[in-house]
């Protein structure tokens, strides 16, 4: 099942990322990224991490791939041309490919077995977050909501 299912989210993850690179319409370019996230949200639930999974699918899916789509159908002018076929996301993505793939085959830990890691609960998560990383958390959010009403002021500058 674990096999199956592994190779179903794969082919799921890697078409929907060749289609956010190659597709013409921005709009179905965004929407393809954001399946893509999901799927990487999926293997991690299947490796058991369900923590990072959530935080995958509200962080990026849900945040990040939503900002897309709304930055996008905000700030078209009303001009729909057609771009054509993208040839340079195509070598981009393989240029990217075989540069991981280049950098994982020479990587020396691949051939060793991993030691088995201490386990971490969520609850160790979040003391960790509410305690020793307090101050960077609120940076990080207000860092955020800095860079979202400076998005909405330019916004509504080019509305006028």
């Amino acid at each position: 099942m674990n096999s199956a299912a592994f190779f179903f989210i794969a082919v799921l993850t890697l078409s929907a990322a060749v289609a956010a690179a190659c597709l013409r319409q921005l709009v179905h370019a965004a929407l393809s990224f954001a399946v893509a996230l999901v799927g990487v949200a999926a293997f991690y639930f299947l490796l058991g991490a369900e923590f990072v999974g959530l935080v995958q699918v509200f962080v990026y899916v849900g945040a990040v791939a939503v900002l897309i789509v709304f930055t996008i159908l905000l700030t078209r002018h009303g001009t729909d041309e057609n771009r054509g076929f993208n040839w340079s996301g195509v070598v981009i993505a393989l240029a990217v490919l075989a540069a991981l793939l280049w950098a994982i085959m020479r990587t020396p830990a691949l051939y060793v077995a991993a030691q088995p890691g201490v386990t971490v609960t969520v609850r160790q998560i979040g003391e960790a977050l509410m305690s020793d990383y307090v101050w960077p958390l609120q940076c990080v959010g207000l860092l955020l909501t800095a860079a979202l009403i400076g998005a909405l002021v330019l916004v509504l500058e080019e509305k006028r």
